[in-house]
């Protein structure tokens, strides 16, 4: 085409595509963005920000009940469900200004609300309008995965995206997956009161995590009076008597297990139809997600991807990161290009304890066939966790082989997720264990559990003929 509307117009207002569009805008880019719905996406209202806001709640709850563990006598709490969710509604409310259209409109991003749809490379149409540009960027998200199981539409499931609208407490909720969002969901209901079991077809729940995670977080679900059900399929529904009964698989045996409501919690799967993709030929990876190149652009030129619609992480921060090299590609190419950096992605579960990654663990070293060490440091012997009553979890960290360089890092405790990002900066940059050792951390904070993790590999790798030559030398000074 000889001329354009824009350089780059923008199919979704979500992590991804507000990212984007904010980054072609303050490269002057001229930019749409047209959101169907609600501006922020799954993370604002769906997703991160609703899903924290309820485990905080649920968190409160637990500290009441361990009121004895910090010199209390024993305590209650009074509350109302309803006002709990309505909670989770304020500060979805609160936080929406940061990704609202006039925010956007005055970063300088034309923000347009209705349904997209690509009809050619460089032409969309919303609205009744046929707009043009350089470029497109689909950042379409994904919704929650609802497998075909006999039934389940007769249940009144409920999802990741549609629980927030309930407003009386389940009695008996099932939890059906027992990955990230189903242990968080179930963790919080059932410290809101409900009686709660989840189901994972997996030998176990959090199938990503090595074992020793696996269990720690299992025991406390346990604990917490959670019924953990794995190697359970999900085979049928049916209501009898006006009870709604799951029947699942287990041992090649039918267990009934009967419930007032379930949440669907087994993934998402990104939604790549509907708006012109099969017209034009965008190909698919084996996973059903839009298929990219590492510059991020699709098969057809000019059609770049970005966030959970094209993977493989679907998390809010990989979206983002994805979001800066598709919309610089995009406005750049094909003058210069930058591949898409996935050296070091980070994520954190956030059960209670927290489960907090990044790089390797040892399952995945072992299925790759990569040499590792292990270094392991207890948080139970941690001086702020005790002060806490939180002495619990550990810091696990693999290495290369006789050296300090970081090849991952699991961390399980409280605040996980916030005590992590110190390892996510070494293995950016290069930093090894000796550094993060001769760093100042303050006393006392759950961040030197990073410092006494790194003392440990010092000391499992101090040169034993260097402290024989420095005894000998010590008893000389003695003389």
């Amino acid at each position: 085409m000889s001329k354009y509307d824009y350089n780059i117009i923008v199919i979704g207002g979500g992590s991804a595509g507000l990212v984007s569009s904010y980054i072609a805008a303050a490269l002057k880019a001229k930019v749409a963005l047209i959101e169907k719905h609600k501006m922020g996406g799954d993370c604002l209202n769906t997703g991160c920000v609703p899903s924290k806001a309820l485990l905080r709640s649920a968190k409160m709850l637990s500290y009441a009940r361990r009121a004895e563990e910090f010199g209390f006598n024993k305590t209650t709490v009074d509350f109302d469900f309803a006002k709990v969710m309505e909670r989770v509604q304020s500060v979805i409310l609160a936080i929406a200004p940061h990704d609202s259209v006039e925010r956007y409109t005055q970063l300088g991003v034309e923000c347009i609300e209705g349904t997209a749809k690509i009809v050619a490379p460089h032409r969309v149409e919303v609205n009744g309008k046929t707009l043009t540009a350089r470029s497109i960027i689909v950042a379409t998200g994904a919704r929650p995965m609802v497998p075909p199981i006999p039934g389940l539409d007769k249940t009144d499931y409920l999802t990741s995206d549609t629980v927030w609208n309930i407003r009386q407490r389940p009695q008996k909720l099932v939890v059906l997956g027992g990955g990230p969002i189903g242990a968080e969901m179930a963790q919080a209901f059932a410290r809101l009161g409900s009686e709660v079991t989840i189901i994972e077809m997996a030998p176990h729940l959090l199938v990503r995590e090595d074992a020793e995670v696996i269990e720690l977080v299992t025991e406390r679900f346990r604990a917490e009076g959670i019924q953990v059900l794995t190697d359970h399929k999900a085979k049928s529904f049916k209501i009898e008597s006006g009870q709604k009964i799951l029947t699942c698989e287990h041992n090649s045996k039918d267990v009934g297990i009967p419930f007032d409501q379930i949440i669907v919690a087994l993934g998402r799967q990104a939604n790549v139809s509907g708006f012109g993709l099969e017209e034009l030929g965008v190909k698919l990876s084996p996973r059903k997600t839009i298929e990219a190149d590492a510059f991020l652009e699709t098969n057809v030129s000019g059609i770049y991807v970005c966030g959970d619609v094209t993977g493989p992480f679907q998390f809010t921060h990989t979206a983002a990161h994805q979001a800066w090299y598709a919309s610089v590609n995009a406005l750049l190419a094909p003058f210069k290009r930058f591949k898409v950096d996935y050296r070091v992605i980070p994520w954190t579960t956030f059960t209670d304890p927290e489960v907090a990654r990044v790089g390797l663990n040892e399952k995945e070293a072992k299925e790759k066939g990569i040499p590792y060490e292990v270094t392991t440091y207890g948080i139970d012997d941690l001086d702020r966790a005790i002060a806490d009553s939180e002495a619990h979890g550990f810091v696990k960290v693999l290495t290369v082989p006789g050296k300090d360089r970081i090849l991952g890092v699991t961390i399980v405790g409280t605040h996980a997720g916030d005590i992590i990002p110190e390892f996510i900066l070494a293995m950016k940059h290069g930093l090894g264990l000796n550094k993060i050792l001769g760093t100042i951390h303050i006393y006392p904070t759950l961040g030197e559990a990073n410092k006494y993790a790194a003392g440990v590999w010092r000391k499992a790798h101090v040169p034993k003929f260097g402290l024989k030559l420095m005894k000998i030398f010590h008893a000389w000074r003695r003389m």
